[in-house]
Parts: C-alpha cells; sequence; structure tokens
C-alpha cells in the first residue's frame, strides 16, 4: 500500500500542514493509510497546533477521489448523540468510500462547528430553552458556524490532491475548498435519516445555513 512522503504544504494560504506520523489503519469498513497532520496555526482550546488526521484509502490520485471533510464531534460520533446527525454522515461517508475502493476522509478537531465542546454543551442547554443551533451559537457570542475548513484544505494541498468529489451538503465546505485552488468536480450528498430529536436541527442547517439537504441542484 502507498506510504506518503514527508512533506509541508506549498500553498500561499496562511494555514500550512506538515504530517507527523502515519500507519497502517484496519477497519470494519476496510484497511487504510491513518497520516496525522499539524497545522500551522495554533487550536485556541489547547494552545497547541492544530491537529487533523488524513484516513487514506487506495489510489486518490489517477482522478478525483472522494473526499470527506467530518468535523469532530464527541457526542455524536463517540456516544451517538440523536440531536445530530454527525455519526450517521461519518459512517455513510466511510461506506461511499469503501465501496468506491478509494477515497480520504479528513478528521478535524472541530467541535460543535468550531466553538469547543464545553460551548457546544452550553448550547445544547440554550436549545433546551427553545433557541435552535444557530441562535444558541450566536447567544454565547459565537458565528452561526465558526469553521473555515483552512486546515482541511491545506491537508490535501499537501497531499497533492487537487481537485475531488466531495462527500458533503454544505456549499461553504465546496467555497473553502474552492478558494484554495481545489477544484470539487462533484459534489456527493450525504443524507442520512433523521429522526424526531434530529429534525429540528436539520431543518435549521438547511433554512439558514444553507445545506443542501433534500434540495435538487
Amino acid at each position: 500500500m502507498r506510504r506518503y512522503n514527508e512533506f509541508v504544504s506549498s500553498s500561499p494560504l496562511k494555514v500550512q500542514a506538515t504530517k507527523r506520523a502515519e500507519a497502517d489503519f484496519p477497519t470494519k469498513f476496510g484497511r487504510f493509510r491513518i497520516l496525522g497532520f499539524e497545522g500551522s496555526q495554533l487550536d485556541p482550546e489547547t494552545c497547541r497546533p492544530e491537529a487533523a488526521i488524513a484516513l487514506v484509502m487506495g489510489d486518490v490520485h489517477s482522478q478525483p477521489p472522494l473526499i470527506r471533510i467530518h468535523s469532530q464531534c464527541l457526542t455524536g460520533d463517540v456516544f451517538h448523540s440523536l440531536r445530530c446527525d454527525c455519526r450517521q454522515q461519518l459512517e455513510l461517508a466511510f461506506g461511499m468510500i469503501a465501496e468506491t475502493g478509494a477515497g480520504i476522509l479528513l478528521y478535524e478537531q472541530k467541535e460543535g462547528r468550531g466553538i469547543g465542546l464545553i460551548a457546544k454543551l452550553q448550547a445544547y442547554e440554550l436549545q433546551d430553552q427553545g433557541l435552535d443551533t444557530v441562535e444558541a451559537n450566536v447567544k454565547l457570542g459565537f458565528k452561526a458556524d465558526h469553521r473555515e475548513f483552512e486546515l482541511p484544505a491545506a491537508v490535501l494541498r499537501a497531499m497533492n490532491v487537487d481537485r475531488v468529489r466531495l462527500i458533503s451538503n454544505n456549499p461553504q465546505k465546496v467555497a473553502a475548498l474552492e478558494s484554495a485552488g481545489i477544484r470539487v468536480v462533484e459534489r456527493v450528498p450525504c443524507e442520512p435519516a433523521s429522526n424526531d430529536h434530529s429534525a429540528a436541527y436539520l431543518k435549521t442547517k438547511r433554512e439558514k445555513l444553507g445545506h443542501l439537504l433534500g434540495a435538487e441542484e
């Protein structure tokens, strides 16, 4: 299986990515390589360089690979929360990559759309009082979505991947990659079934954040 050389992104972006580790990574979805990257900027929560993981399957250079940029969600990814669709999207993306036989899953530490774990739980409290996810973030002094997706773009540039098929419902991710010089040749929808707990959350995503859920392109 291909091993990636040590590299630093040569892009002119303000965020650069440096690979720090690489290993074999077997999963229930198949065999990947796991690559650990550090960004050139500090994470405001930890005061350490921002980190991102790239799980790579197969040949990602002969044609535009499937890519998923997934922001960390402890409550969903680990604890199976039904308040969001994060874990379901993660598993859908894994399945798509495994079925295709090639792709990259980028996992970045941007809990709660970038506001951090404790603030995310405080936002949960406000949601329990009737606010939606956007209103809760704004009330806490944050943007509706605090992410810029600069580090995932820098990781792709560092890996010499400049054309992708992006697994996402979020136009902001498409715009972030395109502005970094990475061409999104296709947006692949990632829409798991909703439940009684996540329906309002998904409605806010669609109506206030512009996510393409159930929409024709």
